[in-house]
């Protein structure tokens, strides 16, 4: 199961501004940009069902050449649900009453369906007068064009372009446009690998799809493809990372140095083989799914004779030669 809430309460509390910048660039020209204070987490009972619930970011910020401050209350929601704007109004009306302070109030909602625009108030009337008019902020993702973010300089539209209304077929191109963004940026290696993270947790490709992005690859910039490269072999190598700690953990729960030195076997498979793909990739072009099947079937030892014998390679016949003898 994903865990969209500390994905995304990770992604907006280090990227705050660059958030604010994005969705909410009125904000940005009347907050003091140094004054940003990340409060503890706030908890809500609701007295209807019991349930507790637990605001996701709050923010306390100055108003900019003023003494006087305001809160922005981040909500990021990942499923519909009914009634959400009630909700929102009693996180408003808790915190607001807690700090007195105007609370600026946000919701992202980004599950993949329903499409329907959401609501952005919460009244509540008589025939005769409007006692209450709530009106919050909606960045609803599923309704927006990753394409008109894909320019934005932006490590926050890098993340998000991954979650807003992407069709099916349009996967790999999306998740290339989001690394190409990321590389551009220049980030440290702890925030690249959060937002990398992010982008490959929402959208994990199929081997077709991983076919149809290494395509996608070879159609842009060779500089872009370097930095789109390290990211993808930094994803390599913590995967070859992983595999390793699951092998030992596998060992030593069977207990036997067999299922060790199994585990330990597999993870190094595994790393070598994505390794290779990708090399071939960048040698001969793309490789077709029946090359794949053949490539995958492969030893260890095969697959390390093949690592070596790639970079003399510079098409595909080369590479059907060398499988036909290694058989």
């Amino acid at each position: 199961m994903i865990d969209h809430d500390r994905l995304f309460k990770e992604l907006l509390s280090t990227f705050f501004l660059e958030f604010v910048e994005l969705f909410l660039p009125d904000v940005l020209s009347y907050l003091e940009r140094d004054s940003l204070v990340f409060l503890d987490k706030e908890l809500f009972t609701d007295v209807t069902s019991g349930e507790r619930h637990e605001a996701d970011l709050v923010v306390k910020a100055q108003f900019r050449g003023q003494a006087s401050f305001f809160l922005i209350h981040v909500e990021s929601q990942a499923q519909h649900q009914a009634a959400f704007s009630q909700r929102m109004f009693r996180y408003f009306a808790r915190l607001y009453n807690k700090y007195s302070l105007p609370v600026y109030p946000v919701v992202i909602f980004s599950y993949d369906s329903p499409q329907r625009e959401e609501p952005r108030s919460h009244w509540v009337e008589f025939p005769n007068k409007v006692v209450l008019q709530f009106n919050y902020e909606v960045i609803q993702l599923n309704r927006l064009s990753w394409r008109d973010f894909v320019r934005q300089s932006n490590p926050v539209a890098s993340a998000l372009m991954a979650k807003m209304n992407v069709a099916p077929e349009e996967r790999p191109r999306v998740k290339l446009e989001c690394l190409r963004l990321l590389a551009t940026l220049r980030l440290d290696p702890a925030r690249m690998q959060l937002i990398s993270g992010f982008v490959d947790t929402y959208l994990r490709l199929s081997t077709e799809e991983e076919q149809r992005f290494r395509v996608e690859l070879d159609r842009i910039e060779p500089e872009e493809q370097e930095g789109v490269m390290q990211i993808v072999t930094s994803w390599l190598e913590e995967g070859l990372q992983q595999g390793l700690q699951q092998g030992l953990q596998q060992g030593l729960q069977q207990g036997l140095q067999q299922g060790l030195q199994q585990g330990l076997q597999q993870g190094l498979r595994e790393g070598e083989l994505a390794l290779i793909l990708r090399l071939l990739t960048r040698q001969v072009g793309t490789v077709s799914s029946e090359l794949e099947v053949k490539i995958r079937k492969l030893s260890l030892s095969q697959l390390e004779d093949l690592g070596e014998a790639l970079l003399d390679f510079s098409d595909p016949a080369e590479l059907v030669a060398w499988l036909e003898n290694c058989r």
